[in-house]
């Protein structure tokens, strides 16, 4: 099994990191794994591990640049693992990068604001436009669901969960001569709503690792007071998911659309930039995807404790994580393509705000 490293920060040098120059400050210490953040260019930051016989080695972590950029299209030969410090040889470890859908599932929840404001104004046309496209670029590897507000208690369901964007484009079709059966906005209540309805599609998968996004259209904030803005947000500090906000309109109160999208908020100030608004979400989902590597090799090692090492470079830059493992048992005959054991996880695109 993994374990987690010591707590103690401990000083950084040439002689024990050879590809990082040298360094006087401590490094950063989170989460049970070591990432050389501040060492290095790059951020190599651990989600999940896997160990298992007869001697697999699995690690879920992103890359990113130290602004938060992320580092996509690496292939296993930009990774250099070590075990105590001693380099394993690729031929020797059968390093690979496996498909992440072999453990990971995306469920994205679109939910769209239907109130009174957007049904009479002639805005519904747009937003059944930009969504559809929204939903054919996300559906490419990703499942996801729409559901509708207004100012009911309840959430109007448009599709559900699906990878299909065709399907997806015929559900919204059918918006385009709705009309609010209230008028009202239910904004807080419709989120908590679809917070439980993304948590009881993630609580069904068959993979271990879940991404969960709610993108939040509206054009305006919740009249309706069903639910207080606190409640909401204690739902969503709770739910580990990634939030993003999208406002319609140069008078919105972007102060709090901003704190509901703690992923991400994009202001349409006018209808005409509803599709751009959505483009820009997409982009950001599929940007952020790509800076997650499952890389997976088998250890040399039959016994013991070991402390391994993952280098990163990609473009001149470096960066490295560490995490401690148990070879005890470990033997022969290793496929670094067997799935891997994970625990059950929520992974998020980027650390909340909160």
């Amino acid at each position: 099994m993994l374990h987690h490293p010591r707590t103690a920060s401990v000083p950084v040098s040439h002689a024990r990191f050879g590809i990082f120059k040298q360094w006087s400050g401590p490094c950063l210490l989170a989460a049970g794994f070591t990432i050389l953040a501040s060492c290095a260019r790059l951020q190599l930051s651990l989600h999940n591990a896997s160990v298992q016989k007869p001697s697999n080695v699995a690690l879920y972590f992103s890359v990113e640049t130290n602004d938060g950029k992320p580092v996509g299209g690496l292939a296993a030969e930009s990774f250099r693992i070590y075990e105590d410090d001693q380099l394993i040889s690729p031929y020797e470890s059968k390093q690979t990068i496996l498909n992440p859908e072999v453990a990971v599932e995306h469920y994205v929840l679109l939910l769209l604001d239907l109130s009174g404001s957007i049904t009479e104004s002639g805005s519904l046309h747009s937003l059944v436009s930009a969504a559809a496209g929204f939903a054919e670029r996300v559906t490419r590897d990703r499942k996801i669901a729409i559901f509708g507000f207004d100012g009911g208690p309840k959430l109007l369901p448009l599709s559900g969960f699906t990878s299909n964007g065709r399907s997806v484009t015929r559900s919204l079709a059918s918006l385009s001569n709705r009309r609010s059966r209230d008028p009202s906005t239910n904004l807080n209540g419709a989120i908590v709503e679809a917070v439980h309805e993304l948590e009881r599609q993630m609580e069904r998968s068959r993979r271990p690792l879940r991404f969960g996004t709610l993108v939040v259209f509206t054009d305006g904030t919740d009249r309706a007071h069903r639910v207080t803005a606190e409640q909401m947000s204690e739902v969503l500090d709770e739910a580990n998911i990634n939030v993003f906000a999208i406002g319609l309109g140069a008078e919105i109160s972007t102060g709090s659309l901003r704190e509901l999208g703690r992923t991400g908020f994009v202001q349409a100030e006018q209808e005409a930039n509803i599709g751009q608004a959505f483009d820009e979400v997409a982009e950001t989902l599929e940007s952020s995807a790509r800076k997650f590597y499952l890389l997976s090799y088998c250890s040399p090692s039959r016994a013991g404790q070991h402390r391994l090492r993952v280098e990163a470079t990609a473009e001149g830059q470096q960066g490295a994580l560490e995490q401690d493992f148990d070879a005890n048992g470990f033997g022969p005959q290793c496929d670094p393509k067997r799935t891997p054991a994970f625990r059950v996880g929520r992974i998020l695109l980027r650390k909340s705000k909160r």
